[in-house]
């Protein structure tokens, strides 16, 4: 007899695909707000792998990515994928980050049937979906006016979850700690493993961060065997940064950057001049140790102690990492004018 996989009610059968609508809590309108769930699941058992998008619903590269996934009808070997496109669908409709309550729904997790509303979101969300799971790959941005260099963060001092990082394809791996209340500390305590897909910015679409995100998830999915081997492109090889921080304003004013996504910096380089309002320089921001600039603000505005650059650390990777960032660039770029499904 198949064994059905049960989501919100619903039966899903090993060989079917399904779209459900995951109810949650309604509107003070009483409007009914649901969260979309698309289902693929193969005649043959394999693991079953969660694709989650806008945990912050001011981050939209990740909806783009789970949309071109499905458009591009995936074809499982083996297993079950599970794509959620809106978590916070909440936050999407309000163009925010937060939950309407003002909370940060990737600080509410595991959450609570009786709790806050974005604590009853967290846990229909985690028991629904990610209990199923063995894998997972939550997909974010930077927020609102910073933007990230496509990277992976994830504990890589797991063996498993190092390999899959890798095989996903991006130049830039950070071994990170789980956050208290996010949705990656409440899904390994569930037994999955997570990779935290970072890329462009707020309220922004960036192709780059798009076809990089859909590519990194077949690769991910080949290397776990559910969909058939991927071949072609040569490989992007990535390299772990186990320090990264940010260097920031100290003085408010007007920006004038001079460092680019993605650059590499040497210690004691200037970064960027903050002016007053007529012009006179009132400090140079400048870096304290060489690296990979792997996130940045976009405001050309601070106020001291803004965080401005996000340099990550490689030693004497450093040369190989900026190269194998200008191949992923030219392996993506070339196909950004074409038209997406």
């Amino acid at each position: 007899m198949k064994t059905p996989l049960t989501i919100g009610g619903v039966d899903i059968l090993p060989g079917e695909q399904r779209q459900l609508e995951l109810p949650v809590a309604r509107l003070y309108t009483d409007t009914e707000v649901s969260m979309p769930v698309h289902v693929i699941r193969a005649k043959k058992d394999g693991p079953i792998i969660f694709v989650s998008a806008a945990v912050h619903g001011d981050e939209l590269n990740g909806i783009e990515i789970i949309r071109r996934l499905i458009q591009s009808q995936v074809k499982l070997t083996r297993g079950t994928l599970i794509l959620v496109p809106m978590v916070n669908v909440y936050g999407v409709l309000n163009q925010s980050r937060y939950m309407p309550d003002r909370r940060d729904l990737n600080r509410c997790f595991p959450g609570s049937q009786k709790g806050s509303l974005a604590g009853r979101v967290a846990y229909t969300f985690l028991n629904s979906i990610v209990a199923h799971c063995d894998y997972g790959i939550d997909l974010h941005t930077g927020a609102i006016h910073r933007s990230n260099l496509p990277q992976i963060r994830a504990n890589l001092d797991d063996a498993d979850t190092l390999s899959l990082a890798q095989a996903f394809g991006v130049p830039v791996l950070l071994n990170s700690n789980v956050r208290d209340g996010s949705l990656r500390e409440s899904a390994v305590n569930k037994g999955a493993r997570v990779l935290l897909y970072e890329a462009g910015e707020a309220l922004r679409f960036d192709e780059l961060s798009i076809q990089t995100g859909v590519r990194g998830i077949k690769n991910v999915l080949s290397a776990l065997g559910v969909i058939r081997k991927r071949t072609g492109r040569k490989k992007i090889e990535p390299f772990v940064a186990n320090k990264s921080d940010w260097t920031r304003a100290s003085a408010s004013g007007f920006v004038c950057e001079y460092a680019k996504l993605g650059a590499y910096v040497e210690k004691g380089e200037v970064l960027a001049d903050i002016n007053s309002p007529l012009g006179e320089l009132i400090q140079q921001v400048t870096s304290t140790r060489a690296g990979i600039i792997i996130g940045k603000q976009n405001i050309p505005l601070v106020l001291e102690g803004d965080a401005m650059f996000h340099i990550a650390y490689f030693g004497d990777s450093a040369d190989e990492v900026i190269e194998h960032i200008e191949i992923m660039t030219d392996q993506i770029m070339p196909l950004s004018n074409s038209i997406q499904p």
